[in-house]
């Protein structure tokens, strides 16, 4: 159930009308990595994690209806950059604000060709925020049907990964306005993708085993291997010599990938090396964590009748549970 309040969470300013930032800020409004997309990722991801992950269920319901309240502060402040470009200009352009700055016919030529990058704002939206990025094209699902994939330890980093696009984006926003007020407004966005970032951070790490993502593990014998796949001068770093980050397996370098797939028939005959992880410990782990996984699953929604929303009284008739409101997956050797 939602409940809309009519005061922004953060109030919203400008100082002048400014059509052509105005156009550039619809790519928060409907672009890409803007507040639309972040509010309906998290809505759809939370669907999936209600029953198996109910804390989490909240966290994303929670930052979902708060990107719904950043979409109402980005629409609010370029409608305010819009000023005059409304029904005013349509009854009367001459005699408004905007076009009162406008001196000639070739002046409100410039205005449309050059200050307005998405010239479309002017006549198919009546001078309102329109569903698109600053380029005219049309907000889509497309932008976020792939941070819906049913694992959550997939779909947090995913959204830790949005964050950080968006952060940037405000960023780079932040440097074609000289409006304070409007800095001010960018500045409070910019700081809740950081805060979010963190939020979903601390999620991801609250379930455990989360990595690999899913349930099935990799294979030892080439988790490891680092393919040395450029000519030149070799490169070495944390990301191919020492331990893996997550497994801490020593990594191994293949210095020429051409002699060694020929030397291994094509990777088969390779072994596990650097590792502790066996195939047959691989093979027990994907075993225990598919009965675990599926055990949480339909512990959470039982076969029968549903009722997505419950009574007190139908709470308190249900076991008790841990105090994530699941059960919690143990740290094991992968």
């Amino acid at each position: 159930m939602f409940y809309h309040v009519k005061e922004l969470q953060f109030n919203a300013r400008v100082s002048k009308p400014d059509p052509a930032f105005a156009t550039l800020l619809l790519e928060q409004f409907g672009g890409a990595n803007g507040e639309l997309a972040a509010a309906l990722r998290y809505f759809g991801q939370a669907f999936g994690a209600r029953s198996p992950f109910p804390d989490k269920y909240d966290l994303l319901m929670d930052i979902a209806t708060e990107e719904f309240s950043h979409l109402e502060i980005v629409g609010a402040t370029i409608q305010m950059l819009l000023q005059g470009i409304n029904g005013d200009l349509k009854k009367a352009a001459d005699e408004s604000e905007i076009m009162s700055l406008l001196d000639g016919k070739k002046a409100k030529e410039d205005f449309i060709h050059k200050a307005m990058v998405a010239p479309q704002t002017l006549v198919s939206s009546g001078g309102g925020p329109a569903y698109t990025n600053c380029q005219g094209v049309p907000w889509s699902a497309a932008y976020i049907n792939g941070d819906c994939n049913g694992d959550l330890t997939v779909d947090l980093r995913s959204d830790i990964a949005a964050e950080s696009r968006a952060k940037i984006t405000y960023e780079y926003l932040l440097q074609f306005t000289d409006d304070p007020y409007v800095r001010e407004t960018l500045n409070f966005l910019m700081t809740r993708e950081v805060a979010h970032f963190q939020m979903f951070e601390a999620a991801l790490d609250s379930i455990q085993p989360n990595f690999p993502p899913g349930v099935l593990q990799s294979d030892p014998r080439y988790s490891n291997l680092y393919f040395n796949m450029s000519s030149g001068a070799s490169v070495r770093g944390p990301w191919n010599e020492g331990e893996s980050t997550q497994f801490g397996e020593s990594w191994q370098y293949v210095e020429d990938p051409v002699e060694f797939v020929l030397a291994t028939n094509g990777l088969l005959n390779v072994n596990p090396t650097g590792t502790e992880r066996t195939l047959d410990g691989v093979k027990q782990l994907d075993e225990d964590l598919s009965k675990e996984r599926s055990a949480e699953i339909n512990m959470a929604v039982p076969i029968g009748q549903q009722a997505w929303s419950q009574s007190e009284k139908d709470k308190e008739s249900e076991p008790t549970t841990s105090t994530n409101g699941h059960k919690s997956r143990t740290t094991r050797k992968r």
